[in-house]
């Protein structure tokens, strides 16, 4: 399925997310405006996960079809089906969309290698290093492994913006002080292990940081 329905009464960054989008939307577009005062006249309409859309989850052409992308390369020819399921999806009055990733504690960035088959995997590999290339990371790191979440919605980024020319944003929101998930207290905590993950996939700054904007939110002030 690429339009997921989730619960209400979950915990962790499911939770944060649809309480964010739902109820504190000043807070993510302030942090958003901090981040990247080019952004400070945008007019934000976040369009999931909500709450009278069952707090749904979009993928694949359904996550096209809440931004109302008109592409010139379709996805298709990217990325192969049960692509990123993005935790929020946003656009502005001026055509910019934003792509959503939230984390409520560190165990969450290692996510595993692909579970694609043969086919899919050739398409997944191909997308990865021609992002790769473009951004001069000339290592061997298989990027569909270890980190494998970061990377995919990195080459989804790299789709959009740079083969389809759509103004868009990579948020990556980190919360802090989710008690129910042990996660980190500060921000320098998260700093930390996203350094170690970028190092390891050999991500420094590069052509696309500009576009890449990491928010890290207190879950004392959203409940």
């Amino acid at each position: 399925m690429s339009i997921v329905k989730q619960k209400s009464d979950r915990k962790g960054s499911l939770k944060d997310i649809q309480l964010l989008i739902n109820n504190y939307l000043y807070i993510l577009n302030n942090a958003i405006i901090q981040n990247n005062k080019k952004l400070a006249k945008e007019e934000f309409e976040w369009l999931s996960p909500l709450r009278k859309d069952g707090f749904a989850e979009y993928r694949d052409a359904d996550f096209m079809d809440l931004l109302d992308l008109k592409l010139v390369v379709p996805l298709v020819d990217f990325w192969p089906k049960s692509g990123p399921q993005w935790d929020a999806l946003g656009k502005s009055k001026n055509g910019a969309v934003f792509l959503v990733e939230a984390k409520a504690n560190i165990p969450e960035i290692v996510s595993p290698a692909t579970q694609a088959g043969q086919k899919s995997r050739l398409l997944i590999d191909k997308s990865l290093n021609e992002t790769k290339l473009f951004l001069n990371i000339n290592n061997d790191v298989d990027w569909s492994g270890k980190f494998y979440q970061y990377s995919n919605r990195l080459a989804h980024l790299y789709f959009l913006r740079v083969i389809n020319g759509v103004d868009a944003y990579l948020v990556n929101i980190y919360f802090l002080n989710d008690k129910a998930v042990k996660g980190p207290k500060t921000k320098e905590e998260w700093e930390a292990a996203i350094q170690v993950m970028k190092t390891y996939l050999g991500v420094g700054r590069h052509k696309l940081s500009k576009y890449m904007i990491d928010v890290f939110i207190d879950v004392n002030e959203i409940i």
